[in-house]
């Protein structure tokens, strides 16, 4: 029942609105969504809409999903740093297509959950940190992407400059209104280009512990 469905969601709300990548289009068929959703919404879990998974945090549409990862450009080989771990179903998908994910998630709980799934689920290739988003993860820096998924109100420095030249990162900037943008860094700076108006939840930084 929920392979039908998952293949129906790539049909209808994914390659219909132009997602043509196929390793995209192969991992969000293979990802398993329900089981990242909490068990009383997993009848919705491929509906074309954003979901709740506690803490105030959500799983973000399938089509936003797909959208984001085939921006961000990604090769086989390729690190990518995620901001945001939530549920973990963004790191799935991208572990399906890249060498190594490094994961980071503010709330700790989340952290440690999505972990454990990931793990039991049998990936060997995702990084799990709990920390302050916005310092990224510089020591494992530099990546070849970058995939936020909460909303700074402006491109958070420390982690535009963990990208190697010539990476990408994709992530939603604004507060009441957002948009989502693709960094790409170069030699000489960085060019910013908008793709299209999103809702995603605000970024927040760890309180410190002193």
């Amino acid at each position: 029942m929920f392979t039908v469905k998952r293949d129906k969601m790539v049909a209808e709300q994914i390659a219909a609105r132009g997602v043509s990548d196929a390793m995209v289009l192969d991992a969000m068929r293979k990802v398993e969504r329900h089981l990242f959703v909490p068990a009383e919404l997993q009848a919705i879990a491929y509906s074309d809409e954003p979901l709740p998974i506690g803490y105030g945090q959500t799983i973000s549409q399938p089509y936003i999903v797909a959208y984001m990862t085939e921006a961000a450009g990604l090769k086989p080989g390729d690190r990518v740093l995620e901001v945001g771990t939530g549920s973990g179903y963004q790191a799935a998908i991208l572990a399906e297509i890249v060498k190594e994910v490094y994961t980071m998630e503010v709330n700790e709980s989340l952290s440690s959950s999505a972990a454990q799934r990931l793990s039991g689920l049998g990936y060997k290739n995702i990084h799990f940190k709990s920390g302050d988003g916005y310092e990224g993860w510089p020591e494992e820096a530099p990546f070849d992407a970058i995939i936020v998924t909460a909303a700074p109100s402006e491109i958070p420095e420390a982690i535009a400059g963990q990208l190697k030249v010539g990476g990408r990162m994709v992530v939603p900037i604004g507060d009441l209104f957002q948009e989502l943008c693709l960094i790409t860094r170069r030699e000489s700076g960085f060019d910013r280009r908008s793709l299209l108006p999103v809702r995603f939840v605000p970024m927040i930084h760890r309180p410190s512990k002193h």
